[in-house]
């Protein structure tokens, strides 16, 4: 069975000037949006919610992965993400289920060849509201340069009965990163814990 899709909608922007200052080269981000039917609605508490996963998640995965890289080379991601907001009557859970199984995102890791997981969030919302996806490097988590935020509104989703499920892409980081990165902090905790052991 696949999921009922209302609508999809793609979304894309290149920055080229941060702080007053122009990139080394510009970024483009990239999303791709299902609205689609929450197969879950209406039916009150449902135990298991697997049926619906296993018949839909990966024709839906499939689907997004072939439009986002429709809209950027797959060669060119650096960074990557997916996020998925319930309308007012659903379940988080619901929002969760779609997105968080390796049917749905393993055609987007494999596609890219990335060996990160893919960073997420998933929430309830109105139509209108903010669809934020958080992205990283997707080969790398520890790249705090590639922790970078795609942000999208659709005016007229979620429905109260709907899900958004939403892919992201970018072709590079933040335009000038200077915060360093998870493994510099690491070997400075480490140079100060042995400093103060020589004390």
């Amino acid at each position: 069975m696949s999921f009922e899709v209302r609508k999809i909608v793609t979304y894309r922007e290149t920055t080229f000037i941060e702080g007053g200052k122009e990139g080394e080269k510009p970024v483009t981000m990239v999303g791709v949006a299902a609205v689609m039917t929450n197969p879950w609605y209406g039916r009150g508490f449902i135990d298991d919610l697997a049926p619906e996963i296993r018949s839909g998640c990966s024709e839906l995965g499939e689907r997004l992965v072939g439009i986002i890289l429709d809209e950027i080379d797959g060669d060119t991601i650096e960074a990557y993400g997916k996020a998925a907001v319930i309308g007012a009557e659903g379940e988080i859970e619901h929002a969760s289920a779609i997105i968080h199984t390796l049917r749905f995102g393993n055609h987007y890791r494999d596609a890219v060849g990335a060996k990160s997981y893919l960073s997420f969030t998933n929430k309830r919302g109105a139509p209108g509201t903010s669809i934020q996806i958080p992205m990283m490097h997707k080969h790398d988590e520890g790249l705090r340069s590639h922790y970078i935020t795609l942000e999208l509104r659709i005016e007229d989703a979620p429905r109260q009965n709907e899900i958004v499920v939403a892919l992201g892409a970018a072709d590079g980081g933040r335009l000038h990163p200077r915060i360093g990165n998870r493994y510099k902090d690491l070997e400075e905790l480490a140079a100060e814990a042995e400093q103060s052991n020589q004390r």
